[in-house]
């Protein structure tokens, strides 16, 4: 009964019964299941690949190089992510405010060099339908699984923006401050992946 006691009071008290936060742990959830979800996709994407006998190289679709820098921006947002969350531990209002601003500034970055990349490769004849290098699936998943990504990170950017403003307001928590940064190295950290597996394998 005293287990049985114990519990209850954990769940009644607003905090979940592996010892954390409602939002920390419904963010942990969220971020296996999505996680599964890109994994799929990307499994689909090495499942086609190896089949076809006409993939597309991706030095002669991609720059690499602006790829590198685009991905340098995305994983320089993380550090700064990381900071933010350290000020929160701190009660630091202004410092989470200002490492915030920084993310989003690297979010934004991020997603205009991505744009940048999907102007350039429609304007080459590159579709989700089809493509001038090679099997027609290399557009389908590219486009699929990169604006799926792109579409998290316009998310995140707006999440961010929330928390900045509620941290000039001294309005923030450490637990929000955390989940959001949770939710935004998940982001970067499933872009590594897809770096690997479209432009670099």
């Amino acid at each position: 009964m005293t287990t049985i006691a114990a519990t209850e009071s954990r769940w009644s008290s607003g905090l979940s019964p592996f010892g954390m936060s409602w939002q920390k742990f419904m963010m942990w959830w969220f971020i296996v299941t999505d996680a599964l979800l890109f994994a799929g996709f990307l499994g689909g994407y090495g499942f086609s690949r190896l089949g076809s006998g006409n993939w597309p190289d991706p030095d002669r679709v991609f720059s690499i190089p602006f790829l590198t820098a685009m991905t340098f921006v995305l994983i320089s947002s993380s550090a700064t992510m990381a900071c933010a969350v350290a000020a929160a531990g701190t009660g630091d209002a202004k410092a989470v405010a200002r490492f915030t601003g920084y993310t989003v500034l690297g979010g934004l970055g991020f997603l205009g060099m991505q744009a940048w990349e999907w102007g350039h490769l429609i304007a080459d004849g590159g579709s989700p339908w089809s493509n001038p290098w090679g099997d027609k699936r290399f557009g389908s998943y590219f486009f699929l699984v990169t604006g799926f990504h792109g579409t998290h990170v316009a998310l995140g950017v707006v999440i961010l923006l929330v928390v900045m403003l509620r941290a000039r307001r001294g309005k923030f928590t450490g637990n929000g401050v955390e989940v959001a940064g949770l939710y935004w190295h998940f982001v970067d950290l499933v872009w590594v992946f897809i770096f690997g597996c479209f432009y670099l394998i």
